[in-house]
């Protein structure tokens, strides 16, 4: 990557993450694929898409993907139905397998409508961590997966609920730090202690991500070696 892009790519964000000056969407899921086949690890890593959609969301019920240049010639302006499609043909052609907040978080009938056409897990917005909306989401189908973050609904006691209540539909369960975090690494023992199988806590670089990869090595030395679930372990 320092070769093709250089120096700067290799720089790291508030989440560990290298951000290299790619030009387009595709261009950043290749480098992603070359990365996997290179380091040995094709078929064993898929990809989880963290696409932020209400960031871009329009007035007129639009997504502008070139939002942050303002004016702009409209090129890259999706309806809903548009932008589900570019979905569509990005999961056919990657390994991915999660996509968190493809839509606006207000956007129901469009999550539902991806949801119904794609066999991946989709999370996160749409739900805020709150039992009322995941009840809502689980009557309208609007999508498969909890992004459980603890301060988003404000206690533990609250987010062990919304995970019973996920869980409860068929869903997965993702226990996730947030962009502006601590060391702190009680999320580890939480996703364990829910037997969660997924926690998103960013690349493995900078010491408030490290923290909880490195708590989870620390349980597995007190409680034995686990076995991998399988890939179904999603439940999506």
């Amino acid at each position: 990557m320092k070769a093709k892009y250089g120096q700067d790519a290799c720089n790291v964000g508030d989440e560990g993450g290298f951000a290299p000056s790619v030009q387009d969407n595709r261009e950043g899921f290749v480098l992603l694929v070359d990365a996997i086949e290179k380091a040995g690890y094709t078929g064993k890593i898929k990809i989880g898409m963290d696409v932020a959609a209400s960031e871009f969301y329009t007035k007129d019920g639009k997504y502008d993907l070139n939002f942050m240049k303002q004016p702009n010639d409209g090129a890259h302006v999706h309806s809903t139905q548009s932008l589900g499609q570019l979905y569509k043909n990005y999961v056919k052609e990657f390994p991915i397998v999660s996509i968190k907040d493809p839509f606006d978080q207000d956007d129901w009938g469009s999550w539902a409508s991806l949801l119904a056409s794609v066999d991946i897990q989709l999370v996160d917005d749409l739900l805020v961590t709150n039992p009322k909306r995941i009840a809502e989401a689980i009557k309208k189908k609007a999508c498969n997966g909890l992004l459980l973050k603890v301060n988003q609904i404000g206690t533990v006691t609250e987010s062990i609920q919304a995970a019973l209540d996920s869980k409860a539909a068929g869903w997965g369960v993702v226990v996730s730090h947030r962009s502006g975090e601590t060391e702190d690494n009680f999320i580890a023992d939480l996703s364990v202690g829910l037997a969660s199988g997924q926690t998103k806590t960013g690349a493995p670089c900078r010491s408030e991500r490290l923290a909880k990869y490195n708590q989870l090595l620390r349980i597995e030395e007190e409680l034995g070696s686990v076995q991998y679930a399988g890939e179904t372990f999603r439940s999506p």
